[in-house]
């Protein structure tokens, strides 16, 4: 319980950190400090290869849903760069993406037998979290519509959650 917790928390404070840093221009810290997360849950998780699988899923997803509207110009992020592809997702978003791999087999473990809850958390979840990085600290800038941006997030959050939950990952 407690472990689930942390876990929760810990992914709070990155996601601020990462989020404020990025707005600011100096997202460095922020990133070593999400590299560590991942490193202590990964370490203290006792699933190590699933962790990893889930992780590089994340990246990879990280690099599809953030990257595609940052290279057709739909929004644009502070501190874009590093990003993966060049011009696509910035590596602070996707220590995002890593950092969140790792509530899935913790404090978002329920989602690995509610595909259907997860899908809705995603849902609503993924676009109120990039509204709040905007609106709150500018960590993104949105160009496009925002029937545009709220229906693109909607859809691949919806997605992500669940195909990072997939029990068949490990």
């Amino acid at each position: 319980m407690w472990m689930r917790v942390l876990n929760f928390v810990g992914y709070q404070a990155v996601w601020f950190a990462l989020v404020v840093g990025a707005a600011r221009g100096t997202p460095g810290l922020a990133i070593a400090a999400g590299a560590a997360f991942v490193i202590l849950q990964v370490a203290t998780g006792g699933e190590w290869h699933t962790d990893l699988r889930r992780l590089i899923l994340a990246i990879a997803l990280g690099m599809f849903v953030d990257g595609i509207p940052a290279l057709l110009g739909w929004w644009h992020y502070a501190s874009p760069s590093p990003a993966f592809p060049s011009q696509g997702a910035p590596l602070w978003i996707l220590t995002l993406w890593a950092c969140f791999s790792t509530t899935i087999g913790r404090s978002l473990q329920f989602t690995q037998t509610r595909p259907w809850l997860g899908a809705l958390l995603g849902a609503v979840g993924g676009p109120l979290a990039y509204l709040a990085a905007a609106g709150g600290w500018q960590a993104v800038q949105f160009t496009g519509t925002p029937l545009l941006y709220v229906s693109w997030l909607a859809a691949t959050w919806g997605v992500a959650i669940p195909l990072l939950a997939r029990r068949g990952i490990a």
